[in-house]
């Protein structure tokens, strides 16, 4: 299992110390959630804090963006150093074209579904495909409660990728927690995004670890 924890859920005035956190831990990417306000009701962060996060972490970043016109700013992301870059089918007008972009860019690509998407949408851009960011909560703020609709989406998809022998990773993001990631991982899962959860734990590289091991 892949853990990501969300740096969304950091505390922004020791970011600094809260990377070296991650750094010593066993999570293999560090999630970054970038918010616009238009698309999700919400503003997190942009390119100076990236950069700032790139330069201290030791772990690929998992950049996940929530904005609209994402193809605008495919370079300026790989320039900041992102090394996973997922933008959201809903905001994506010529999906395969943007994908193929990042792609190109060197990045890994990704697609975000929000809760109501169905995973057939994205079935003709799976080859492109480097990981499906599934929310499990509705985008745009950490600690919502998990979505129990997900395990079918998951599963659908997990036998879809299958059929087409793609090596695309299914990633869950929203309410993830040491109860639901077994049934999750059961389901088909391989990456599992972690904000609050890992964050306001006493020991959140233990967290870590006992996710790792689900």
């Amino acid at each position: 299992m892949i853990i990501a924890p969300s740096i969304l859920s950091a505390d922004f005035a020791n970011l600094r110390q809260d990377i070296a956190m991650l750094n010593n831990s066993v999570c293999d990417w560090i999630h970054c959630d970038v918010m616009d306000g238009v698309f999700v009701p919400n503003i997190s962060f942009g390119i100076p804090v990236l950069q700032a996060i790139k330069k201290h972490s030791q772990k690929p970043l998992d950049v996940h963006l929530m904005i609209v016109q994402p193809e605008r700013y495919l370079t300026t992301f790989r320039d900041a150093g992102a090394d996973i870059l997922t933008v959201h089918l809903e905001a994506s007008t010529h999906l395969h074209r943007t994908l193929s972009e990042i792609k190109n860019l060197g990045m890994k690509a990704g697609i975000a579904l929000n809760p109501h998407t169905s995973v057939e949408q994205l079935y003709d851009v799976l080859y492109l495909t480097d990981v499906v960011c599934m929310m499990s909560v509705n985008p745009g703020f950490g600690g919502q409660k998990f979505i129990e609709h997900t395990y079918m989406k998951v599963s659908k998809l997990k036998e879809k990728i299958m059929q087409e022998n793609t090596s695309t990773l299914i990633e869950i993001d929203g309410g993830v927690n040491l109860q639901n990631a077994s049934i999750l991982k059961n389901a088909g899962a391989d990456v599992l995004v972690a904000g609050n959860f890992v964050f306001t734990a006493p020991n959140p590289i233990q967290i870590i670890q006992q996710l790792k091991e689900v």
